[in-house]
């Protein structure tokens, strides 16, 4: 017999031999009653992943690709150019995973998970009953109270269910022409928008004739009505063109400075909350391209009117911070004097009269319902009264958010005149729609802006604002500069050119490899340090094996190592477990683990 012959029965021998290996599931295992032993080998195929983000993120989705793919994923990239066409994608489910950013902008750690994780929140995705349980038992807390409750939700949220997978915290960090303004004049906030307010010439006798030039990335506004948008398009905008019962210092703690009250008052229970309202703001309206003062002052009733459509989830279409404020059952005018007498402030024995009456010249006499009858000279003041729906503090925060914006009752009515439920976006115009202040056909400018500055008109390249000449006008509080100008500039690289160009003035939100650039140029001033924005990776929740395996979640999860995105930024970012990191340390980390990853990828293709 030849060795050909020899050799061909033991490779028959040999295929039937493989053929009866195969990869064991929980299946097989689940049907193998008679204690057969079945050989397991290893699966080394790699799992399809897609991730989706926006073109300014490329080197963080670099990085992410780099490490899923080193555990086990094989990566597919959906980089979008902008934060539309992204979210357009992430609406219609076309990824596993995307890489986004939060950043709490009201200094309170409810603001920082309320939208994004609860059942029915404006950013949610996901519905989960326990973490739901956690994130309003958390909201009745007061901040010695909370942590452990926070930690419960991190632990839930990330390790134990890997809903999302941290990335790092940011530092905020802005460049500015020490040349041309006062560097201790421009503000850099923990988390509110940049105020322009406060901001000088270094020559005091520039402010009304020349123009304080700023940037942002995007051109297109969501909405010039407060509480239609809660994005990096009108943030900064809206918080500056909108008064608010209250306002965040740099360090996030509750002032009175440059809002709407002189003081606010918590009565007993911590269900009931007063505010003085001041009686020098009056809202601007532009004509013809120039701003004027309305001589409309900004009064209870528009208090009590903006709130009110500010937690009413139905009061405008497409309403988006509706959650934000849906802990506030009423808010009204309060007209009986004796009822602040009789009532304590919270952990006190002083009444909450004497609260609202603290450093003003002349004390409560007489409350009014009437704007025009208003003074406060005499003693004459308007009292708002905030109830919750239970025990609240966290929301005085949520009434320092741009989205809480005082609005014009009359203007407001007079411009919203459609049916909400029959709303027609082809022909109906809301107030505030972005049209309505674009340079063209659609031009007709209808804003009443409570706030220190009023956008008079746009256009792709630039929007031109003005000082309201009716904001607190002789008090520290007023706009110091008469003219802004807000230029929209999309990449890192013009804007940084720009500065140095000197044709803005400050540079708000400088990336972090552009850092050393700034520091490098003698002419500019750079204010960096780190404040509550957390990027992190979402899983899809609908239609994806992701949604439905904790396993494949978890192999994501520890696939990623935040030491990789700090070396990368020069340590210019945080570690981060979820969005609360920034607020509340609850001693909990997330970190890196092939070999976790890889169990948990395994037991994903076992269950397949």
């Amino acid at each position: 017999m030849t060795t050909r012959k020899l050799l061909i029965p033991l490779l028959l021998i040999l295929a039937l031999m493989l053929s009866a290996c195969e990869l064991t599931t929980k299946k097989d295992v689940a049907n193998n009653t008679d204690g057969d032993k079945k050989e397991e080998v290893t699966d080394n195929s790699k799992v399809d992943i897609e991730l989706l983000g926006m073109q300014q993120n490329e080197a963080d989705m670099n990085i992410v690709r780099d490490q899923l793919s080193r555990n086990g994923f094989n990566v597919k990239l959906n980089l979008q150019p902008d934060y539309g066409t992204f979210k357009a994608q992430q609406d219609a489910g076309n990824y596993d995973i995307a890489l986004t950013g939060w950043t709490t902008v009201t200094g309170n750690p409810d603001y920082a998970v309320r939208s994004l994780f609860t059942t029915g929140g404006d950013y949610s995705i996901m519905s989960d009953p326990e973490i739901d349980e956690l994130v309003n038992k958390a909201s009745t807390e007061t901040p010695d109270q909370y942590v452990d409750t926070y930690k419960e939700f991190e632990q839930k949220l990330v390790l134990d269910k890997a809903y999302i997978a941290p990335l790092f915290i940011s530092f905020k960090s802005q460049g500015l022409n020490k040349e041309v303004l006062k560097p201790e004049s421009v503000r850099l906030s923990k988390s509110r928008a940049m105020a322009w307010d406060d901001m000088d010439f270094k020559d005091e006798s520039k402010r009304d004739t020349e123009t304080l030039v700023l940037q942002q990335t995007a051109s297109t506004l969501t909405s010039l009505d407060p509480i239609k948008g809660n994005d990096g398009s009108i943030n900064t905008i809206n918080t500056n063109m909108y008064v608010r019962l209250l306002n965040l210092t740099d360090d996030d703690q509750l002032t009175t400075d440059a809002s709407l009250s002189r003081n606010f008052a918590i009565a007993e229970g911590n269900s009931e909350y007063y505010f003085i309202l001041r009686d020098d703001i009056n809202f601007a309206a532009i004509k013809d391209k120039s701003v004027v003062d309305t001589g409309e002052l900004v009064s209870a009733e528009d208090v009590v009117f903006s709130l009110n459509r500010a937690k009413d989830k139905n009061s405008v279409p497409d309403h988006r911070t509706y959650t934000l404020h849906e802990h506030i059952a009423t808010a009204e005018i309060v007209t009986d004097i004796a009822s602040l007498e009789g009532l304590n402030v919270s952990g006190s024995s002083e009444n909450v009269k004497a609260a609202l009456e603290k450093g003003l010249k002349s004390g409560i006499s007489e409350l009014v319902t009437d704007k025009t009858a208003v003074d406060n000279a005499a003693g004459k003041y308007q009292v708002v009264k905030v109830t919750t729906t239970k025990p609240f503090p966290q929301v005085l925060n949520y009434l320092a958010h741009q989205s809480a914006g005082i609005v014009s009752k009359k203007q407001v009515e007079s411009i919203n005149t459609y049916e909400v439920d029959k709303f027609d976006v082809n022909k109906d115009i809301p107030y505030g729609d972005q049209n309505t202040v674009t340079e063209g056909n659609s031009y007709n400018n209808h804003l009443y802006a409570s706030g220190p500055y009023i956008l008079s008109h746009k256009n792709d390249y630039e929007a031109i604002f003005y000082r309201n000449p009716g904001f607190a006008p002789g008090t520290e509080d007023a706009g110091l500069i008469q003219n802004v100008k807000v230029r929209f500039i999309k990449d890192a690289d013009s804007t940084l050119s720009a500065l140095r160009s000197g044709e803005i003035h400050v540079y708000y939100g400088v990336p972090e490899n552009k850092l050393d650039i700034v520091k490098g140029d003698g002419k500019l001033e750079l204010q960096s340090e780190p404040y509550n924005a957390v990027w992190y990776l979402i899983f899809n929740t609908k239609g994806r094996d992701v949604a439905e395996s904790v396993d494949l979640r978890k192999a994501v999860l520890y696939s990623i190592n935040q030491d990789e995105f700090l070396a990368f930024y020069n340590n210019n970012k945080l570690k981060a477990v979820s969005t609360v990191s920034p607020l509340v340390n609850t001693g909990l980390e997330v970190k890196a683990d092939a070999a976790k990853a890889k169990e948990h990828l395994n037991a994903y293709k076992a269950s397949k």
